[in-house]
């Protein structure tokens, strides 16, 4: 699962940190859902954001692999509640169209834009943590439109 954090101040995005947590593919499911909360509440104390953004799971072919995803997004939801943080989700055509300005990019040219985004301290990184963080990218970016759009006085 990618994690990441960035920072913002007006049009300035900043790499905080990004990740992958893991748990061993051997150990039965209900304890590496366990293991990966355990992990975010962890991370989640480390850096004590103000939101969680995360990406919905994606159903293709592979259906077992989107209820994997979708375990794991449950998880991180549970983590976010229990810290009194709120969660935001977004679909990822979405999240693609945010970070590259084309819904169908792939993972390479997300994170390709992430790494543009947050400069050379973004590279290397697992495509899973450059996803968290291209996840954060547009929740910063939609948080700021409505702001926009709040603010505005006709």
């Amino acid at each position: 699962m990618g994690v990441g954090v960035i920072g913002s101040d007006d049009d300035n995005l900043t790499l905080v940190d990004a990740d992958v947590l893991k748990a061993a593919r051997r150990t039965p499911l209900e304890e590496r859902l366990h293991i990966l909360y355990t992990k975010l509440l962890a991370y989640i104390g480390q850096y004590k954001p103000d939101e969680v953004a995360i990406e919905e799971p994606f159903v293709a072919r592979n259906v077992r692999s989107a209820m994997a995803v979708g375990q794991a997004q449950a998880v991180a939801m549970i983590a976010a509640a229990a810290s009194g943080i709120s969660v935001k989700s977004y679909a990822p055509r979405e999240v693609k169209s945010a970070v590259t300005g084309f819904g169908d990019s792939t993972k390479e040219q997300v994170q390709e834009m992430v790494i543009l985004s947050l400069g050379p301290n973004a590279d290397p990184m697992p495509l899973d943590a450059s996803d968290a963080l291209a996840v954060a990218i547009c929740h910063i970016n939609s948080r700021r439109a409505e702001s926009l759009i709040s603010n505005e006085r006709y």
